[in-house]
């Protein structure tokens, strides 16, 4: 019997050190392989579809799991561009989403005001992961459905709570006040009344100015073209090609791509562009640069979160890639053939960028606008716009003294941008 116990206590702890060594080896596995996440954290039906479109397909699984192992563990990184602790996993991307979807963004003084989910992707956006991952056509798919998803609450009474006299998150307080100065003055609304008067977030957002606050640049002088948005100068490029490696660094325009391979693009090779930022403090209604008649309008699917692959970590992704987005963002797309017959067929694109998720076109085709007349909106974040003109166009702009780039200030929508020679 001694015997006997003797081995029986041999053998269970022998057994013991095999389940101790079978665990330890195990974890250290684990440690060292991404893990599909079975958190239970209840996320929005439509952040679970891009939760199960990730974890069930192994090259954005790969994708979605190194853009953020991929982020520097640097003190530059510790925080997003909001000043918000850098999330780390693509867990908690979709957690933060799904949060996000169900609140109004509040005001802040940061460069990502408006955008509370580019600033959680702003640095992932700068890696070769992110580069890859946000030009998938399957996840710009699913995100299209999550912004839409988050139109619907923005378009809503509920989410008039930002707009309040918070000094620093509420978009009538102290901090937004100074950020937009003379805001009754310029934009239709009520001070006295709750919220200004809006009835949704997306209704201030998409606000109107005041009669008279924005006149129409020389009404009846067709070789005067108007600003089509609120807007600062970012780019004036001549000679553009059909085809170009916009990718490149420099970000040179591709018109084939640009106008997503429209049968009118050859008749814009060699000609001008124009192209200016909306900011998310800007008014974001568009307006015709000319009248004419309208030729053709165009929905474009595209990215929402891509950036260029030249730019690295832009504290303000995607601004530094706005001529890269040109080619792969959700635009709005409208040709218009000038009265002018020395400016005729000109086309003029309205690029979203990041949560702009709806490029919303007022006009039909074969209607005729005059200059000045609104053409569409942008809802929510910020955004930019091109002029296309044919060459041959003999253009002189006024850019009020700026040289496009990221520095410049707002030119009035309706002003004049440039003279027909």
């Amino acid at each position: 019997m001694t015997g006997n116990r003797y081995w029986t206590k041999r053998i269970a702890i022998c057994l013991g050190s095999l389940i101790l060594c079978l665990g330890l080896a195990v974890s250290a596995n684990s440690a060292s392989q991404p893990t599909v996440s079975n958190d239970t954290t209840q996320l929005l039906p439509v952040v679970q579809e891009f939760k199960e479109l990730i974890e069930n397909d192994p090259k954005l699984f790969m994708l979605f799991t190194e853009m953020f192992e991929m982020v520097p563990d640097t003190p530059e990184f510790k925080n997003d561009p909001a000043g918000n602790p850098q999330i780390r996993s693509y867990v908690q991307m979709l957690q933060k989403i799904s949060e996000i979807s169900q609140q109004a963004p509040e005001f802040n003084t940061t460069a990502m005001v408006g955008f509370p989910i580019n600033s959680i992707l702003n640095w992932p956006m700068g890696t070769s992961a992110g580069t890859s991952a946000f030009l998938d056509s399957r996840v710009n798919a699913q995100l299209k459905k999550i912004l839409n998803q988050w139109a619907v609450f923005l378009g809503s009474p509920d989410s008039r709570y930002v707009l309040s006299d918070d000094p620093k998150k509420g978009w009538f307080g102290r901090d937004a006040q100074k950020a937009m100065p003379g805001f009754a003055k310029d934009f239709i609304c009520d001070p006295d009344k709750p919220y200004h008067g809006f009835v949704s977030w997306d209704d201030f957002f998409t606000r109107k100015f005041r009669k008279g606050r924005r006149p129409v640049a020389a009404p009846n002088d067709n070789s005067v073209i108007a600003n089509a948005c609120e807007s600062a100068p970012f780019n004036l490029a001549k000679n553009v090609k059909l085809r170009d490696e916009f990718w490149i660094k420099g970000q040179p325009y591709s018109l084939y791509h640009m106008l997503d391979g429209d049968p009118l693009a050859p008749r814009f090779a060699g000609g001008t562009i124009y192209q200016a930022f909306l900011s998310a403090l800007s008014y974001h209604r568009w307006h015709s640069p000319v009248s004419g008649r309208i030729v053709k309008t165009k929905l474009i699917d595209g990215s929402y979160y891509a950036q260029s692959p030249t730019v690295g970590f832009d504290p303000a992704s995607p601004n530094g890639s706005q001529g890269y987005i040109t080619q792969t963002a959700a635009r709005g797309l409208i040709f218009i053939e000038a009265d002018n017959p020395d400016i005729g067929l000109m086309a003029i694109m309205f690029v979203g960028m990041a949560e702009v998720s709806s490029n919303e076109i007022t006009v039909y085709e074969g209607q005729h606008v005059n200059k000045g007349d609104q053409l569409g909106m942008f809802h929510f974040g910020g955004s930019t716009h091109v002029l296309i003109f044919r060459p041959g166009v003999n253009l002189e702009f006024d850019l009020r003294g700026q040289k496009p780039g990221l520095e410049t200030t707002n030119i009035p929508v309706r002003s004049r941008i440039a003279t027909v020679r």
